[in-house]
């Protein structure tokens, strides 16, 4: 008897390709458990600015596709740097096309907020769990921190290199 399979959409809150918080969620779906399938949502660009008058049934391919995914999706993980004591504004614009629609709502979710800084990404965190609340996301508060330091925690090629870190995800 095979374990069932979760699928997992995991999104990192930053565009910059050799992003920590990319590199932190890519080596946190190889340490998980074989039952879980993720796949990784690479498009945040691609989603037009927010704007009520757009969110429509139809609404533009991008923020459908986006949709979509969370529908299919049995939990969602998300690892996001801080910009300018808040989450990075692509983030903000993604979880902006989902609140009128409902596809997050009680999806278990879990929040990495890694950082460079020793606050290790306390105000995104603060910020996206706000966010997340009000789109009847279902965090999982004991699966979800923060980690300051993260460029001492982890090396470029993104293995974890501190035992507690690798340990707690």
């Amino acid at each position: 008897m095979s374990k069932k399979e979760f699928n997992i959409l995991a999104i990192s809150g930053s565009l910059r390709n050799q992003s920590s918080n990319t590199l932190l969620l890519q080596a946190m779906t190889k340490l998980a458990p074989s039952n879980l399938d993720f796949q990784e949502y690479k498009k945040l660009n691609a989603l037009p600015h927010f704007n009520p008058d757009l969110d429509l049934d139809e609404g533009p391919d991008s923020v459908q596709h986006l949709r979509s995914l969370l529908n299919s999706s049995d939990g969602v993980l998300i690892c996001t740097p801080e910009y300018g004591n808040g989450i990075p504004g692509v983030l903000k614009n993604a979880l902006d096309w989902i609140v009128s629609s409902g596809e997050w709502m009680n999806k278990p979710t879990v929040v990495i907020a890694a950082s460079p800084s020793p606050l290790g990404g306390n105000q995104a965190y603060a910020s996206l769990l706000l966010t997340l609340k009000m789109i009847n996301a279902n965090v999982i508060h004991d699966a979800s921190f923060t980690i300051p330091h993260i460029t001492l925690k982890m090396n470029k090629q993104g293995i974890i290199t501190d035992a507690d870190t690798r340990n707690s995800l």
